[in-house]
């Protein structure tokens, strides 16, 4: 059984990095969405340089790992005279990386749209900015929930590389709470068990919209 007074002793400490980790994943579950949905569509989009610059992020971010993500904003902004916290550079970071799996994710679902109501919407006189935003981008969405849903789950627990920058989330203050108690494994699995208060609700959010979209067609 795990020694409950590493959790209770040490709460205070676990609390500060579980709502860092709550604030640094729903700032980079907004940006990764925004920023996701901008790639896909430039990845399709008719206008070569910006399907062009939409295919470069996804292909290059999403093949290079998350650490070295992070790295490029946390070491590379300071040689132009940007200083960031570890906090901010890795939420950056994690925004930016998991937007290149969200755009694929989109992308897959705008295809999956009928062309014929993307012509339908252009011919009725909208333009394509409007075509997508009215028309083509809100069913994709509901297409898409399932891998969008996986995505985001992946960027709470990728979200422990803050730790690695002194980003004061979850793992970083593990790592406090080992170093002071040399008690590693009990340590870890209170940090387990919190990533898991976060990932079990949004699993469980994500099925049930999964369901009632179907149920609404």
């Amino acid at each position: 059984m795990p020694d409950l007074s590493i959790f209770t002793d040490h709460f205070g400490l676990y609390m500060k990095g579980f709502g860092n980790t709550v604030l640094s994943s729903v700032i980079a579950l907004l940006g990764s969405f925004a920023l996701g949905t901008v790639a896909a569509v430039f990845r399709i989009s008719a206008v070569k340089p910006l399907r062009w610059a939409g295919t470069a992020f996804v292909e290059f971010i999403r093949n290079i790992p998350i650490l070295l993500v992070v790295f490029a904003f946390y070491y590379g902004l300071p040689t132009l005279g940007v200083t960031l916290s570890g906090f901010a550079c890795g939420t950056i970071g994690l925004t930016v990386y998991t937007a290149s799996f969200v755009a694929e994710a989109i992308r897959a679902g705008i295809l999956s749209v009928p062309a014929g109501q993307s012509e339908a919407a252009r011919a009725s006189g909208m333009s394509y900015a409007q075509t997508m935003r009215h028309v083509v981008l809100p069913q994709a969405i509901k297409i898409v929930v399932p891998p969008l849903s996986n995505q985001f789950i992946n960027l709470v627990k990728n979200s422990s590389v803050l730790g690695v920058f002194a980003g004061f989330d979850l793992m970083y203050y593990g790592d406090q709470v080992a170093s002071k108690t040399y008690a590693t494994f009990d340590t870890y699995l209170f940090v387990a068990a919190l990533y898991l208060v976060l990932t079990l609700p949004l699993s469980w959010a994500a099925l049930r919209l999964e369901r009632r979209w179907a149920r609404n067609g």
